[in-house]
């Protein structure tokens, strides 16, 4: 049998061919980072070696490399180097140094402005591929006698097939991709050669653009036959070896002349410059590259890029290696998502691959997967809930329109005039608005690299059939007790948790203190925030999970909002005193803390805060944070901010006409007239309220779906849901049993003697934030993954609801209950339900 039929009839034996150890003995030695990590986003950029590093700092610390731009030895230690890297570079790709030149640059995206500045200048008409990253897009605002985009390959081929009797009215550039960066599709390269075979292209008046960093990353380039590369050839080097962050853009020598006519001049790229009398300077001539480099090239980069090219080989052998590898591993990963149906037949996953891309063809086809999901009744799951939900099982991947905004639009069935509505509604890159009229705004895109192996892709695919792929339910079996207001359960507020400072610890109201209720909720409720110094956005514990470890104290009696730090505050020998009054900003236990007004970012909203900006202030939370950032306060007096959650009518009676399932729920009904609360930096509502009895099932759900002997340490506490209100049954009131989620069917409250009317306004969202730990500020998988499991409707996840004080609470002339708009831990609470 010869090879190639064996490798037909046993494609595995792709699987790390030609690498120097199986690609599990390289991960354990070269990457220990993904020890607890499923890492499939190579296409955004693969991973560095650890020896990688280690060779880079023996160099540094064995050289002492200087400014290129000296006579010195360590200049010229480093212009050696430099050079030396250049024809490595080039080499690499079979680019045949008297063909053409290599210009470093920061990136691939600084390689395709570079050449777009420049021909600029020449006033040119521009072509572009619709499967093309957004920086390839974007010069066509530099096009001054026009651009085109080509929405097929047919479109490109009868357009080179006309260009030797179009009209010429100055150069021509057309750019592609070597592979889409959202489905992985290898476009021809082919075209280059066909262009440069047409009149205008000998010519020199039709130029190519290749934009290689997808396809260079997990596939060779050859550029061995000049006749038939591109002009210019873009890439980023951190693509295909993780380290350095360094570009280059690759130039036919035959079309360097297009640089000649570049008006700007940087340091290194001049022989003379005069600055008296008449401006003039002289150019260098001698490189390309050494006309196009402005200044001090980033040499400490450009020598870290010889020990990545001597790892890669020493590693991988070579990039025919990892294109086999991840040709095989990315067919698995299509071909398993492709074949997921629910128990209705149904599929799971919408896969985009282009037609007649083949995973089997190099030349079609690299390592890339983009898909979205569906449920069993063929609804869109939203590609951020799947995004972050696989983000707490530690699988990265990536989500939305990838920066590839004509593949993306094409594959969805999106036109123009459609995105443009819906970015007056809102519609954002990289935003939450996942799926409008009926169809998703992006994908989920899963990208293969040199060091991905077969658990990955296991991994992924079973976190797919885990909480997406629905099985059959015996619904008769699993139906709970049906709640009915006519048991008359006895509730009660648990807890009461105020917290002063957004995404920081609770204040726990103690028992016996009355709180006042204002119409922005609890009083002291997220009144402060922390900052970051740079950006001016407000932190969170989404991106800082020791904010909860940072725990506000109010002292009422003292007029003071004391705050320590830590696991175990109490042994925190430094606290900061803040005062509670509006008008003071002066800190009560150290020095003056002067404030200013500044503009900030929260929750997306823009918001003015009055920022403290005394050292001791910023030093305290910036030292144990690790991130620059201050403290700010948003007070009652100036907020213009309202709740996003739809409010229900008071008088709300809608019968419930469902089958209950463990943790299924009525979605919620928008009145008509929605009349939104004010909010001071709580995300959606004034008021968070949780039920204990739902915490307690959601624990059994999480011990019942964990392995063996984990239940009970994943069991979590009712505080990672950060309710203002905790509210829980009365034991002696209970029939048969406590009544899980029945706040699902709530509309209002009436709560304590006086009898303060609270409005139900919606469930509350949720994300990986109740995944951290509120005691250690350590994160992990639940509750979120058995939520994912139990509460999700529509696309959402949902545990607790949203509440507000009634606005009937504000319409009488004199408040007559003694405790005034104030609840206490012990207060009976007297829930209507929508069936009343």
């Amino acid at each position: 049998m010869d090879t190639a039929q064996e490798n037909n009839n046993n494609p595995r034996v792709e699987y790390c061919r030609g690498y120097s150890e199986d690609v599990d003995i390289i991960r354990a030695r070269e990457y220990p980072l993904l020890k607890d990590t499923t890492y499939l986003d190579h296409a955004g950029t693969t991973l560095y070696a650890k020896s990688l590093i280690e060779s880079f700092s023996n160099d540094l610390t064995s050289n002492l490399f200087g400014n290129p731009h000296s006579m010195s030895s360590s200049s010229q230690l480093s212009t050696q180097r430099v050079d030396d890297v250049r024809l490595r570079a080039l080499r690499f790709f079979n680019a045949d140094p008297e063909e053409f030149d290599l210009v470093f640059v920061a990136n691939a995206t600084a390689a395709i402005k570079l050449v777009a500045d420049t021909l600029q200048d020449q006033g040119i008409w521009y072509g572009y591929h619709i499967d093309s990253h957004t920086s390839v897009v974007g010069v066509r605002e530099l096009a001054e006698k026009g651009n085109k985009c080509f929405l097929s390959d047919e479109e490109v081929e009868t357009w080179i097939s006309e260009l030797d009797t179009a009209e010429t009215n100055g150069p021509r550039l057309f750019a592609f991709p070597g592979q889409s960066n959202m489905n992985g599709r290898r476009l021809p390269l082919r075209w280059c050669e066909q262009i440069r075979r047409s009149k205008a292209g000998a010519e020199g008046t039709v130029l190519t653009l290749l934009d290689a960093a997808s396809l260079v990353s997990t596939s060779p380039l050859d550029l061995s036959d000049a006749s038939a590369a591109p002009d210019f050839t873009a890439l980023s080097f951190y693509k295909i070896f993780g380290f350095p962050d360094l570009g280059a853009l690759i130039v036919r020598k035959g079309a360097g002349h297009v640089f000649s006519q570049r008006r700007y001049f940087g340091g290194g790229t001049v022989d003379m410059v005069l600055t008296l009398d008449t401006p003039w300077y002289a150019r260098k001539e001698t490189s390309i590259h050494e006309k196009l480099e402005d200044g001090t090239l980033p040499f400490h980069n450009i020598i870290a890029l010889d020990s990545a090219f001597r790892t890669h080989e020493r590693l991988y052998g070579s990039m025919v290696n990892i294109s086999s590898h991840t040709r095989f591993l990315a067919k698995r990963v299509h071909d398993r998502l492709a074949s997921l149906t629910h128990f209705n037949n149904m599929k799971v996953c919408q896969m985009y691959k282009a037609p007649g891309s083949i995973y089997e063809d190099p030349s079609t086809q690299g390592g890339i997967v983009a898909f979205n999901i569906r449920n069993s009744k063929g609804e869109w799951i939203g590609k951020s809930e799947a995004e972050k939900l696989s983000a707490v099982k530690g699988i990265q991947i990536r989500s939305g329109s990838l920066c590839n905004p004509g593949g993306t639009a094409s594959s969805l069935g999106w036109t123009g005039s459609e995105l443009r509505r819906h970015y007056s509604s809102g519609l954002r890159c990289g935003d939450d608005h996942d799926v409008m009229d009926g169809r998703p705004t992006g994908v989920l895109r899963v990208s293969v690299g040199a060091m991905t192996n077969m658990k990955d892709i296991d991994t992924f695919v079973d976190f797919v059939e885990e909480f997406y792929m629905e099985k059959a339910i015996n619904i008769r079996g699993s139906m709970p007790p049906v709640v009915t207001s006519s048991r008359k359960p006895g509730f009660y507020i648990e807890s009461l948790s105020v917290y002063p400072i957004k995404s920081c610890g609770a204040f726990k109201v103690p028992d016996g203190v009355r709180w006042e209720v204002k119409r922005e909720g609890l009083a002291w409720d997220r009144e402060w925030c922390l900052i970051h110094q740079g950006t001016g956005e407000a932190l969170s514990q989404k991106k800082y999970p020791r904010m909860a470890l940072i725990h506000p104290f109010i002292d009422l009696e003292r007029g003071v909002l004391r705050i320590t730090r830590g696991t175990n505050p109490s042994s925190d020998e430094k606290s900061l005193e803040i005062s509670l009054s509006s008008g003071d900003t002066n800190m009560v236990s150290t020095s003056l803390c002067q404030s200013s007004s500044k503009r900030s970012i929260v929750c997306g909203d823009r918001v003015t805060v009055q920022v403290y900006s005394s050292p001791d202030v910023s030093s305290f939370f910036s030292n144990f944070l690790g991130v620059p950032c201050t403290l700010a306060r948003f007070s009652p007096q100036s907020s213009t901010r309202t709740s996003r959650s739809s409010r229900f009518s008071g008088n709300w009676r809608q019968l419930f006409k469902r089958v209950v399932m463990p943790g299924s729920f009525p979605e919620d009904q928008l009145p008509s007239t929605p009349q939104p609360s004010p909010l001071l930096l709580s995300n959606e509502s004034p008021i968070l309220l949780v039920s204990r009895s739902s915490v307690n099932r959601l624990n059994e759900a999480i011990k019942a779906n964990s392995k063996s002997g984990q239940g009970a340490s994943k069991a979590v506490a009712a505080d990672v849901f950060r309710g203002n209100i905790v509210v829980a049954e009365n034991v002696s009131h209970l029939i048969i049993s406590e009544q899980p989620y029945v706040e699902d069917e709530w509309t209002s409250l009436s709560v304590g003697p006086g009898r303060l009317q609270f409005d139900i306004m919606g469930s509350c969202q949720r994300c990986q934030m109740v995944c951290i730990n509120q005691y250690s500020g350590v994160r992990r998988d639940e509750p979120l993954s058995t939520l994912a499991k139990t509460r999700k409707i529509g696309g959402k996840i949902l545990f607790g609801r949203h509440t507000a004080l009634s606005a009937v609470e504000f319409e009488k002339d004199k408040y007559e209950s003694p405790e005034g708009r104030t609840v206490m831990v012990g207060d009976a609470v007297v829930p209507s339900y929508g069936n009343e």
